[in-house]
């Protein structure tokens, strides 16, 4: 890749955020004045003077916690009809079999009903019973009742799948209900898995949890909400993201809660609390993240984040907390160092798709193809950055995806693959967006010389998109991303966008023009063993070589059969002997 061409890839999507009038003295002090705003200046007593230039250009991240939103909370739980039934069964076998525990449902489900949103993840827990008695209770009374107990089951601890305690799990109404014990723990210090358990009450199990808007507890037997922390209410109401006991505390008992709470705060539009960012920016913490969390966990988490409702906020607050690199960590002894601010880039690409794609339409990809589309935006600073590993040259991406995250190698190969056609179709970007008429030079595809002139964009096109099956519309919007477009000095962030938009809309309607819209679809006219009886051949790669000739043949005339396919290889061929 040139120079300019990886010039372009840096500064492109920050030079979105800036008027084209400033020069690149400027945008590199920009750089580094966001770079700057890390989350540890956010609490320090001495703020920085902020040039009326540049105010305008702050993060949507530093902006949106300067004020508290207020949010709708409801007085109480309005059940639904389904969630009767099943609260009522649970009770009914507290009466038959004179039980004396309180059933409690605990957190996301009573957070989420107290903010009027739908959930159908209900965790019950149980003051004075292991879940699996309680379930086998349960289904001792459904059957004496002629109702089935279906799909009872035992879910063992798995500490690095944040299971600490066995967990029954039972369908009611066809929703999975799950089951476990009221607990206090201690952990041990290089360890997530608690060196002590034993029953608690709900209030040790309230201060237990992550977050205060995930401590509440719905009591079943009372049909009230209970809030031992004393704010779990009041900090759903004023939006805050804040852990029950000293952040610190919580962090280093759990380091996974870090990014937890970074997720919620994304996906609520909460504010995270001040005390609680200084914890997660701090070295104890990041260092705890990095050596106690299973790298599983991080990219499960991270996923969440990504295909969510605010992607962009979550990663930002990432990179505000000094977590990018431990999260995204790079391979052991990599060389060169990465650049100050290419964790920034790295958001700014982000930014720029999530706008894009609402622009676009998101009808335009399905949710897997938008979470791959986040990924390669994400990472597409580092595109062309490689490692040695065993004297191979590895992609850092690679890394990234498979080592850092634990993701499925479909995604590594996914996201690469993303990376390397959205350059090649850059290169054909100027003669899609003119109908033809400027001359294609690629170099990736060199042999052309039996491809008519007037039919080469055409076939570039296809075997590209044959590659890329129905992901062709995501490699055809990342290297509209990268594409270097017009900006007018007046201009705003809108309206450069609107120009991304529509040269988007412009390359797909000409690629819809060329009849190429499913074109991995359509069969080969003819097939290897039909290449080796025309040219008669044994086999071996010059089968493979004519296979593309003949695609190409075919992509070139849309209308041929295959007789005339033949019968130009063999014409080919025999030029090609004479040659020889």
């Amino acid at each position: 890749m040139g120079t300019a061409l990886r010039s372009v890839i840096k500064l492109q999507p920050l030079q979105l955020l800036l008027p084209s009038s400033y020069s690149l003295e400027e945008f590199s002090k920009f750089v580094s004045f966001r770079h700057s705003l890390s989350i540890s200046n956010s609490w320090s007593p001495a703020k920085p003077r902020l040039r009326a230039k540049t105010l305008g250009f702050l993060s949507y991240a530093s902006m949106a916690t300067s004020s508290p939103l207020r949010h709708q909370v409801r007085d109480r739980i309005e059940l639904s009809d389904m969630e009767k039934k099943i609260f009522d069964r649970l009770l009914a076998t507290l009466r038959q079999f004179g039980l004396e525990t309180q059933l409690r449902v605990a957190g996301g489900w009573v957070r989420d009903k107290l903010l009027g949103k739908d959930c159908y993840d209900i965790d019950i827990a149980l003051d004075n019973m292991m879940g699996t008695e309680f379930v086998d209770k349960v289904r001792e009374y459904l059957l004496s009742v002629g109702e089935d107990a279906q799909g009872v089951c035992v879910i063992e601890s798995n500490p690095d799948q944040s299971k600490h305690l066995e967990t029954a799990r039972m369908r009611l109404f066809d929703i999975w209900i799950d089951f476990v014990n009221l607990r206090s723990e201690e952990y041990a210090e290089n360890s997530r898995i608690p060196t002590k358990q034993r029953f608690g009450t709900a209030e040790e199990d309230a201060y237990r949890r992550d977050l205060t808007i995930n401590s509440l507890f719905y009591n079943i037997n009372t049909d009230s909400v209970e809030d031992f922390t004393k704010r779990g209410i009041s900090d759903l109401k004023s939006g805050k993201i804040v852990t029950p006991l000293p952040p610190k505390e919580t962090f280093l008992d759990d380091p996974l809660r870090v990014l937890r709470a970074i997720r919620f705060g994304a996906r609520f539009d909460f504010t995270l609390d001040e005390d609680l960012k200084r914890a997660a920016a701090c070295d104890e913490v990041k260092e705890a993240l990095a050596a106690k969390i299973s790298r599983e966990r991080i990219g499960t988490e991270i996923d969440l984040m990504v295909s969510g409702n605010q992607p962009v906020k979550a990663i930002t607050y990432i990179c505000d907390l000094t977590l990018f690199w431990v999260v995204f960590s790079l391979p052991p002894g990599f060389e060169p160092p990465i650049t100050d601010g290419c964790d920034r880039h790295c958001i700014n690409y982000l930014d720029t798709t999530w706008n894009l794609i609402h622009l676009v339409g998101e009808s335009s990809f399905t949710d897997e193809q938008r979470r791959l589309t986040l990924y390669a935006a994400l990472f597409l600073p580092l595109r062309s950055t490689a490692y040695k590993d065993k004297k191979a040259k590895i992609p850092v991406v690679n890394h990234i995806i498979r080592e850092s995250l634990k993701r499925k190698g479909k995604d590594a190969e996914k996201v690469l693959e993303l990376h390397q056609s959205s350059y090649k179709l850059m290169s054909l970007i100027p003669c899609l967006a003119s109908n033809g008429d400027v001359n294609l030079d690629v170099d990736w595809m060199r042999d052309l010389a039996d491809v008519p002139l007037s039919s080469r964009l055409r076939v570039l096109t296809g075997f590209l998109l044959r590659e890329l099956k129905e992901y062709w519309r995501v490699a055809l919007f990342i290297s509209t991303l990268v594409h270097p477009v017009d900006i007018g000095e007046a201009e705003d962030e809108h309206s450069q966008l609107c120009k991304r938009r529509d040269l988007f809309k412009t390359l797909e309607n000409s690629i819809i023009k060329l009849g190429l819209e499913n074109i991995w679809d359509v069969k080969p006219l003819i097939n290897g063993k039909e290449v080796m009886s025309a040219l008669q051949l044994k086999g071996g790669p010059l089968v493979k070589e004519w296979l593309d000739k003949a695609m190409a043949w075919q992509l070139a005339h849309p209308s041929g059969t295959a007789e005339e396919c033949i019968d130009w290889l063999k014409e080919s061929n025999s030029k090609r002997v004479k040659m020889e």
